[in-house]
């Protein structure tokens, strides 16, 4: 039984069809990457996934339930938490803050939690009371990441959460991401570099809002498309 089923999902904004019939399906505690160029639809799937957008046709489902048309607070509490592109922090509130924020629908003991995703983010334990606006670029992508974690999800969708970032802090915020994997999340990871795929354990690419290929990471790696298209050969 899949923990999240996709199945021939049409959705997009108005009228429009940004995704064609996407189907996928994500497995308890699984890393699966959804790579594609810009303009597939990536972010589209990620916000019908969570209630943003309200599909045309086809069916989301979590461990079977049909959550096609729920809202993206209900989501939540179901234990979705969502991650969009380019950090998303409140830049003039303090990490703490942020922290609360992320913790609205959380029933447990806040101080116990945020000591737990310190442990994961270690940098962030020192810096509670800095405002998040006045960090460097992983550092706030830490935030936003430790934010999304603050409801102690099941599933944790990401939206390219290397994006703008230098090379060393990609390769620490893959880690990051390999390590809440690791802890039991299972993970959604939108991105654009052969270093997110190798992260995963399965991967599909997403073109021009259809799937066209999806499998193992080693048997993607091997597809002239995958290679050629998206990482330069």
């Amino acid at each position: 039984m899949s923990l999240l089923e996709v199945e021939d999902v049409y959705s997009g904004y108005g009228e429009v069809d940004v995704l064609q019939g996407v189907s996928l399906n994500l497995q308890e505690g699984e890393l699966m990457t959804v790579i594609g160029p810009n303009g597939a639809g990536k972010t589209t799937l990620l916000r019908t996934i969570t209630g943003v957008i309200i599909p045309h046709k086809g069916s989301i489902k979590i461990e079977e339930k049909d959550i096609t048309k729920t809202s993206p607070k209900y989501m939540v509490n179901l234990g979705v938490s969502y991650v969009p592109q380019d950090k998303h922090i409140f830049p003039s509130l303090s990490v703490r803050e942020n922290l609360e924020i992320g913790a609205y629908a959380f029933q447990g003991n806040f101080s116990k939690r945020v000591e737990e995703i310190c442990e994961i983010f270690p940098p962030l334990k020192e810096r509670m009371s800095q405002k998040a606006g006045t960090m460097s670029g992983g550092q706030q992508q830490m935030v936003a990441l430790a934010r999304g974690l603050m409801i102690q999800p099941d599933i944790l969708l990401l939206d390219e959460p290397t994006a703008g970032l230098q090379p060393s802090l990609v390769k620490m915020i893959l880690k990051k991401v390999k390590d809440i994997n690791s802890l039991g999340v299972s993970v959604v990871l939108v991105a654009q570099t052969i270093d997110a795929l190798n992260l995963a354990q399965r991967g599909y690419l997403l073109s021009a809002g259809e799937i066209i290929l999806s499998g193992p990471t080693e048997d993607l790696l091997e597809e002239d498309d995958v290679q050629e298209l998206y990482f330069g050969g």
